[in-house]
């Protein structure tokens, strides 16, 4: 028999488990921070093989990364002919709920083969904000399902079509609109959709914004089609921008941009990797240039930044490594990837997942690559970021989402 003292302890011990399980949320594009970092992840000493299947679900056509916040995956995707929001209990994979849906017509010509949204889900404040490929902003109770407000008055979208996510905080979320040269900040109020404020600047390009903090001013960073530029986040106010030209054909800026305090790394195709630090002289925000890398860049990746090295895939299909003070590479992988991929910082180990559906793990090192596994995840090419969550990972592939752990 349990004593009152035996049943409280273990009452608590309850509770600090459901709090960890509930603390390694992703509630966005590129985790908690934006900056491509999961905390608690559980790596095995010994990578397997193959990780266990603990559950698949077909959820519908799209390239967007699932938001997981408190044990619930909330998943965009295309089905038949319209965008629909899916929210499923992560243990389980069994549906929740889905929205009504949308009609929304599919995107044409370079970019017909991904008919699926792009745009990744936020998560904040009993929200779920999503951007169709058409430009269609919609934000719902992230309880039910239940659509709170919609936005179609931005149409106008780029060659690809949307590739931005959004971004949310304190009551506000904030999306890069519209098309080819003549892009908008716009601010929407989380509660009720109305516009505080937008701001016209270059056309969207498709990488996602990131939010930083110089000097008490809290700024937006986005990534435009030739333009790396900063926005106020109080009122929309331009605060500084740096060309990023791009090359002829097919090329385009794709990376977002990965911020440290007020250094800023960004690259794009043909564009090298750069490294920018903006400093507040009077009243004005000025960036100044700290280096350049011509040696790399990426087509369709953002790196990630940790313990002083930048770790990315290139566009040559390359895993490499960049020391973030000076700019010199420290080491290029010599196996083909694909130029497609994203990459998790998981604490002890980097994970990559490329669109050849091979989840690669390393370990993070600036003096060469150490690769620990090589595990295929998909029998269809995967554009999302793998979704790492304790023991277990997410990976979303051409219409299926998979849920797989460790051990």
């Amino acid at each position: 028999m349990k004593t009152p003292i035996v049943r409280f302890f273990i009452g608590i011990l309850l509770l600090v488990n459901v709090m960890c399980a509930y603390a390694q949320d992703w509630p966005q594009w590129r985790g908690t921070n934006r900056d491509g970092k999961v905390t608690g992840f559980t790596a095995p000493q010994t990578w397997p093989q193959q990780l266990k299947q603990g559950w698949k679900v077909t959820v519908g056509l799209g390239d967007a990364t699932p938001a997981l916040v408190s044990n619930r995956l909330y998943v965009f995707t295309r089905q038949a002919d319209k965008e629909v929001l899916v929210c499923l209990d992560a243990a389980s994979g069994k549906q929740l709920w889905i929205t009504e849906g949308y009609a929304a017509a599919a995107p044409t010509g370079p970019a017909a083969s991904h008919p699926g949204p792009r745009s990744s889900p936020a998560v904040a404040e009993g929200k779920v904000v999503t951007l169709g490929v058409n430009g269609v902003v919609s934000c719902f109770d992230a309880t039910t399902g239940k659509l709170v407000w919609r936005n179609t008055e931005f149409t106008s979208v780029p060659q690809f079509f949307t590739g931005t996510s959004p971004v949310i905080s304190e009551g506000t979320c904030v999306l890069y609109l519209g098309g080819t040269k003549a892009g908008q900040v716009v601010a929407f109020s989380l509660a009720n959709g109305s516009i505080k404020w937008k701001t016209a600047v270059d056309g969207p390009a498709y990488g996602s914004p990131v939010l930083i903090t110089i000097e008490g001013t809290k700024q937006i960073v986005l990534q435009g089609e030739t333009k790396l530029v900063g926005v106020a986040f109080a009122d929309g106010k331009l605060l500084w921008e740096v060309l990023t030209p791009v090359g002829t054909g097919r090329a385009n800026n794709a990376a977002s941009p990965v911020a440290d305090g007020a250094r800023i790394y960004y690259t794009g195709l043909n564009n090298g990797v750069n490294a920018i630090e903006i400093k507040k002289q009077g009243t004005a925000f000025v960036p100044g240039k700290l280096w350049t890398n011509a040696e790399l860049s990426t087509a369709y990746n953002t790196p990630v930044l940790k313990d002083g090295f930048l770790y990315g895939l290139s566009n040559q299909n390359k895993l490499f490594c960049i020391n973030a003070s000076t700019g010199a590479t420290a080491w290029v992988d010599a196996a083909a990837h694909q130029n497609f991929g994203s990459i998790v910082d998981a604490g002890s180990v980097l994970v990559a997942l490329s669109s050849t559906s091979n989840l690669v793990v390393y370990r993070p090192s600036g003096t060469g690559y150490s690769q620990l596994a090589m595990i295929k995840v998909a029998d269809t090419p995967v554009y999302a970021h793998p979704v790492l969550s304790g023991n277990r990972i997410f990976v979303k592939d051409n219409e299926s989402l998979t849920m797989y752990t460790t051990n």
